[in-house]
This record gives structure tokens, C-alpha cells and sequence, in this order.
């Protein structure tokens, strides 16, 4: 992996043009596509690429904060394995990018550093960080790169985002394990003061996630062979995994998580 040196204040970039060599795919049964449409593939795997290299960023802060929190050893051991498999995602969609004919190089965006949550002890924080990551963005991330595995199954590219989602799954459980453990122990007024951060955790996925899975229409199903997503199915999936799986789980452990999901969802439409 190399970064650019730049001009003082010029954002990052990243480069994964060597890394990418050792994960190459075999496209040649891809169906045939126009210069356009293979464009957007590109565009679509390069994104894939810079939002994993984000993903291991954000999985090194929950390190940081689980070793503040006193995690138990064994189970603080598997987030560090977590950044490297989200760098490992990054190589993967890079040699995708690289397969298609184009450069895997990217500029990094800003990355913000994990809430420290200082109104509440180290445990508390941690565990609220852990139920943004791990129980709502990994376990929306499995939904939808389960489907989108589903329609290219028996394809290389297939074969590589099973590798990926297999790894997404472990990290979704992560955090709800971590959710089983820590919220048996929480008190009535931690109960309370979770159910307020709901609020803004659930509003936080809405706002990030829609405008990454933007409507594509008219998409050939050939591009969709190609890895690219069709963003009103994706959408779809956001709010069913949302609404059948997330919050169900966060009511399973105590907490008022269908009035939270309300409540973001009426102040998001009340912004949009």
C-alpha cells in the first residue's frame, strides 16, 4: 500500500496498484460491456476498495477504546484480525478495478475518528461504537453483499465476494456479541441513556448509507454482472434488514429500539 506525497493540506491518496497484483481475477467470461458501463464497474469496485481501507480505520479505534474498556482478552484479540481482513477486502476490489482496465488509486476522504462518548465511562462508549459498527453497518453490509453474491454465484467475481462476505459475517457477530455480553450489565439508567444514542446511531446509518446506494436506472443486466450494484434493491434490503433484523435484535436485548428507529426515521424525513 503506498500513499502520495502531496501538496500541505492535500487529502491522501491511495494506491493499491501493487497490492491489487496478487488477487487478480479472471474476467474473461465477463459479459461484453460498453466503454461506459465498464467504467461504472470500475467506479463501483474502486468505491468498494476505499470504503474498506475506511472500515479497517474505524475497527482500529474500536481497539484503542475496547483496551480502555478492559475487554476481555479473547475477545479484544479479534478486532485487530478485523482490520486485516477489511485491508484485504481493499486489495480485492483493487484487483477487480485493475481486471476491468483501470487503476485502483483513490484520494482518501477525511476519515473521522470513532465518538469517544465522553459522558459515559470507557465500557459504555465502547459498547455504543460497537453497536454502530458491528450491529448495524457490518450486519447491513452482510445483507446486501449477500444478494448481490446470490446473482453472481459461480462467477469469479462470485467466489470473491463470498470470501469477503464470510468475513462480514464474523464481524457483524463481533458486535452482537459484544451486545450480549455488555448489556446484561447494564443498569436502568445505562438502558436509558442507549436507547437516546439509538436515536442518533439509527438516524447516522440513514444519512450515510442512502446516499451510497443511489437508483440506477435502466442498469443492463450484464452491469450487474460486472459487480454493479442496483441501488433501489440495496435500498430495499437497508430498511428490511433494519426493520426485521436490527432492531428486532437491540428490542431481544432490552432496549426501546423500534421507538428509536421512529423517531430517526421521522427527523431524517423531516431533513431530507
Amino acid at each position: 500500500m503506498r500513499a502520495h506525497f502531496s501538496e500541505a493540506g492535500a487529502k491522501p491518496v491511495l494506491d493499491l496498484r501493487r497490492e491489487a497484483q496478487k488477487h487478480l481475477p479472471d474476467l474473461s467470461d465477463l459479459p461484453e460491456l460498453s466503454d461506459e458501463e465498464r467504467a461504472m464497474a470500475a467506479r463501483t469496485w474502486r468505491g468498494r476498495m476505499v470504503n474498506e481501507h475506511i472500515s479497517a480505520q474505524v475497527f482500529a479505534g474500536l481497539v484503542q477504546q475496547g483496551m480502555r474498556a478492559a475487554l476481555p482478552p479473547g475477545l479484544q484479540a479479534q478486532f485487530p484480525k478485523a482490520i486485516a481482513d477489511e485491508y484485504r477486502h481493499a486489495e480485492q476490489c483493487a484487483a477487480v478495478v485493475v481486471a476491468l482496465g483501470f487503476e485502483p488509486v483513490a484520494p482518501l476522504p477525511e476519515i473521522e475518528p470513532l465518538p469517544q462518548h465522553e459522558d459515559v465511562g470507557p465500557l459504555e462508549g465502547f459498547l455504543r461504537n460497537c453497536v454502530s459498527v458491528g450491529c448495524m453497518s457490518e450486519t447491513i453490509a452482510v445483507s446486501i453483499i449477500r444478494a448481490e453474491h446470490a446473482e453472481l454465484e459461480g462467477t469469479p467475481l462470485g467466489e470473491l465476494l463470498g470470501t469477503i462476505l464470510a468475513d462480514e459475517v464474523q464481524h457483524a457477530r463481533l458486535g452482537w456479541t459484544v451486545l450480549g455480553l455488555l448489556a446484561p450489565r447494564m443498569d436502568d439508567a445505562a438502558r436509558e441513556r442507549m436507547n437516546a444514542y439509538l436515536v442518533d446511531a439509527f438516524f447516522h446509518q440513514i444519512e450515510f448509507e442512502l446516499p451510497h446506494l443511489p437508483v440506477n436506472i435502466g442498469l443492463r443486466a450484464e452491469v450487474t454482472q460486472a459487480g454493479v450494484c442496483d441501488g433501489g434493491a440495496a435500498r430495499g434490503l437497508f430498511f428490511d434488514t433494519m426493520e426485521q433484523v436490527i432492531v428486532p435484535k437491540l428490542e431481544e436485548a432490552g432496549f426501546d429500539a423500534q421507538g428509536a428507529w421512529g423517531r430517526a426515521r421521522a427527523r431524517y424525513e423531516a431533513t431530507a
